[in-house]
């Protein structure tokens, strides 16, 4: 029976479909049914626990002026007023991230530190749809340290690999993780992976 098309009577009809319903009785019971009509939206609830993680965060009027001007400097790229908060959340550990572990303290963004990073990474001939890819895959970025880590990785790359240029650009829309790696524990593990150019 498995694979065979369903077939309905000709005069039924389900115009106005109640998805609270379970499924309409006349489908076989060894039918596969689609449950996404009938399940929770999980990623609402996920955004629900992140923006009470953000709020407990930003207490004072002079937080919430920081966390506009750097959720502004996000309005370049096409993204909900939601990602920039979970961008910004997770690049400043207000969202737990398993990239930080639990290294990373709680801090309001500075509109000066946001934008600083993104300039840099233009500055790699990363273009705003190049950005838009980087940021949803590694939003962790934006809290990275430009000198210590961001420069000092790109330096790495060109020097130790000879990466710069158009490979430096392929390389950070494929693994813009690299550009946070401040580890490297040459085989002898130290349970910082996130962070290990090992993963290199």
């Amino acid at each position: 029976m498995l694979g065979r098309p369903l077939t309905l009577p000709a005069q039924s009809c389900f115009c106005a479909v109640d998805l609270a319903a379970p499924p309409p009785a006349i489908l076989p019971s060894n039918t596969s049914v689609t449950k996404a009509a009938w399940a929770p939206n999980v990623s609402m609830k996920k955004w629900t626990i992140h923006s009470v993680q953000i709020n407990e965060m930003i207490t004072s009027k002079e937080d919430q002026t920081m966390w506009e001007a750097s959720r502004q400097v996000l309005s370049t790229f096409d993204f909900s007023v939601e990602e920039k908060d979970k961008i910004l959340g997770k690049a400043f550990g207000l969202i737990n991230s398993p990239y930080w572990g639990e290294e990373r303290e709680k801090e309001i963004p500075k509109f000066e530190t946001v934008n600083g990073v993104l300039d840099y990474l233009r500055s790699l001939s990363l273009s705003n749809d190049d950005l838009t890819k980087v940021l949803k895959k590694f939003p962790e970025v934006l809290g990275c340290s430009l000198e210590d880590e961001l420069k000092t990785n790109v330096k790495i790359l060109e020097k130790e690999w000879g990466i710069k240029g158009k490979s430096l650009r392929n390389l950070l829309l494929r693994n813009p993780k690299v550009l946070g790696y401040n580890v490297d524990c040459k085989g002898d593990c130290m349970a910082q992976c996130t962070r290990c150019w090992v993963r290199f």
